[in-house]
């Protein structure tokens, strides 16, 4: 990833899920742009950028078990 590319992740508005115990193994989600922004809360400079409605159909499809192997 560019250096302003990480800059610009910096200054997103980040938020973990209620779930989360604070271990350091958190997803956290922003959103700016009409896309969605995913992270890992241990490593904050890479990110996964996608829209919310493939982001929504990864969901659909985890709750409903379709992603387990």
């Amino acid at each position: 990833m560019n250096t302003s590319a990480m800059t610009a992740h910096r200054h997103l508005h980040w938020r973990k899920s209620s779930y989360s115990v604070g271990e350091g193994q958190c997803v956290e989600v922003a959103a700016s742009d009409g896309r969605v922004r995913l992270r890992e809360s241990d490593d904050p400079g890479t990110a996964l950028t996608t829209v919310p409605a493939v982001l929504a159909a990864f969901v659909r499809s985890a709750k409903a078990g379709a992603l387990n192997v």
